[in-house]
């Protein structure tokens, strides 16, 4: 293990696995009590707090009217999202696409199992080793509703392939994804009124933000639109 810096006044965080992958590197760290994902030297997400992790789930599911609705989660992260999915008897399937294996690993064998809560052996649970972008862009599966945690926001992605996915093409493709009357959630580090706009521009409906306060600066908040039926 190595030990990186302190941040902000925070302990020491000590890295536990680094690995080379075909986006670049990916890394798991921890800091005190809590892991911290890192990607290409850009810090994802932590187990600090999943308030808004948990919300991007919980908003998509109180869109919806149909029994045992579908969901995909993009991505895995740290567990956060399919924990509270797999933990709502309502949703049916539960799909959550994520393109790092090392990510997969951490939950299958290493310490973001704890985070997960055993999500990954549920039955209804498919874990999809993919790219996200690719998948909505190339897939045929449909699904009532997309909870999307795959960078910092739309105007803060973690590679330059993911800008596509806040644009015409990437909304085209997640609505093509979507069963009419389907739910798009997006979780960003900042609230965006330009990706509100995109959004409608791309022909969703009753498009919304809901906000988390957090301890200091902006709030995390959760895009929220419906495909048209």
């Amino acid at each position: 293990m190595s030990v990186l810096p302190t941040r902000q006044g925070l302990p020491e965080a000590e890295v536990i696995d680094r690995r080379e992958g075909p986006y670049g590197e990916v890394a798991l760290r921890r800091r005190g009590g809590h892991y911290e994902i890192i990607a290409n030297g850009c810090f994802l997400m932590d187990t600090a707090d999943g308030r808004s992790e948990r919300l991007l789930v919980q908003a998509a599911l109180d869109g919806l009217a149909a029994p045992r609705p579908s969901v995909l989660i993009g991505g895995l992260g740290v567990g956060f999202s399919l924990a509270y999915a797999a933990a709502e008897p309502r949703w049916g399937r539960i799909a959550v696409a994520e393109r790092e294996a090392a990510i997969i690993d951490w939950h299958r064998t290493g310490p973001l199992g704890t985070f997960s809560a055993g999500a990954l052996d549920d039955p209804r649970v498919e874990v999809l080793h993919t790219d996200l972008v690719r998948y909505l862009a190339e897939s045929a599966d449909r699904y009532d509703a997309l909870c999307l945690d795959i960078d910092n926001g739309p105007d803060w992605t973690v590679s330059e392939q993911n800008d596509s996915l806040y644009g015409p093409a990437g909304l085209a493709a997640a609505a093509a994804r979507l069963h009419p009357g389907g739910i798009l959630a997006v979780w960003s580090a900042q609230p965006s009124s330009a990706f509100e706009q995109a959004l409608r521009d791309a022909g969703f409906t009753e498009v919304r933000t809901e906000e988390i306060a957090v301890e200091r600066g902006v709030p995390d908040v959760v895009h929220l639109a419906r495909r048209a039926g």
